[in-house]
């Protein structure tokens, strides 16, 4: 019978939701299901300063401490890994993940396939992850990213509520239910179904073509556009507040600053840009835009 690892994190639950539907199919084969979980539990809902506060190292993907994991076997025939993207970054928890011994070991020369809950950004974080899949040996077979897909600015204000109130409720009965669709979740099970079918067979190619026929993965254009640009600010940013931020007070200082820097980038500048880029630029680059969708879209994937 076919093992299946199945790890990941999620701090709100809801990408349990996505990973516990995916896995309905596969009830008949040998599942390990492992919740990753940190020495020193994050809070939620989010305080507004440590919520910013985790940005510089997460963007430099230090590790943190987690609590022991142990697995049931010492090999698997797929590994399924389920995460959260932070400030275009794998969250700590993942990122601490590949610094256990027992699973890099695990990872070689077996099939991957990545889970993703996002809020609608997650291309850098799976460039971040992929190389440590692959340094690990680990193979990527598919990688599903589950998205907010409400307009990028309504969506974000109705997850800053969702993380500062820990409320996953329609803000002011105005903005929208944040998070994945309700409908997204309760159909993360087709992808199941795809997977087990290929599990059976035996085949790990072509999986990614047969999920992405399902419809419900795509890239916005203005998203490829906004994390290709933000990513190396993040970095900047990350740097300069560590660098700067010596002591508590000058590191709270350096926060708000980079936290009043984004609110407006994103609220202010963003919009800018991208109307110049829809209206100018994007109809030139039509076919570039569509051969970098493609590319990310098979990102690591080997038969593509």
């Amino acid at each position: 019978m076919k093992r299946i690892l199945l790890i990941g994190y999620s701090q709100t639950g809801q990408l349990y939701q996505i990973l516990d539907n995916i896995l309905a199919p596969l009830q008949e084969m040998t599942l390990d299901q492992v919740k990753i979980e940190p020495k020193e539990a994050y809070s939620f809902p989010w305080d507004s300063h440590d919520f910013f506060d985790k940005m510089p190292e997460t963007v430099l993907e230090r590790p943190i401490e987690l609590q022991d994991i142990e697995f049931k076997y010492n090999k698997y025939d797929l590994i399924i890994i389920g995460y959260q993207p932070w400030f275009l970054s794998p969250s700590p928890p993942i990122t601490s993940l590949f610094e256990v011994e027992a699973f890099v070991k695990l990872l070689e020369n077996t099939p991957v396939i990545t889970v993703i809950g996002a809020r609608n950004m997650w291309i850098s974080a799976q460039k971040c992850l992929l190389l440590k899949i692959e340094k690990a040996g680990g193979r990527l077979i598919a990688n599903l990213p589950f998205i907010d897909r409400h307009q990028n600015l309504l969506s974000a204000l109705s997850i800053l509520h969702w993380m500062l109130t820990g409320n996953k409720t329609r803000k002011w009965g105005l903005l929208p239910k944040p998070g994945v669709s309700d409908e997204d979740i309760q159909q993360a099970g087709q992808f199941g179904e795809i997977i087990a079918a290929s599990i059976q067979k035996e085949q790990g190619s072509g999986l990614q073509e047969a999920c992405l026929k399902l419809g419900r993965i795509d890239i916005h254009p203005s998203i490829m556009l906004i994390e290709k640009r933000a990513k190396p600010l993040f970095y900047k940013w990350a740097h300069l507040i560590v660098k700067k931020g010596s002591t508590d007070k000058k590191r709270a200082r350096w926060i708000s600053l980079y936290k009043y820097y984004l609110i407006f980038a994103l609220f202010i500048i963003s919009p800018i840009v991208l109307l110049i880029y829809t209206v100018l630029f994007r109809p030139l680059l039509f076919w570039k835009i569509k051969t970098d969708k493609q590319q990310l879209l098979y990102m690591g994937i080997g038969d593509k």
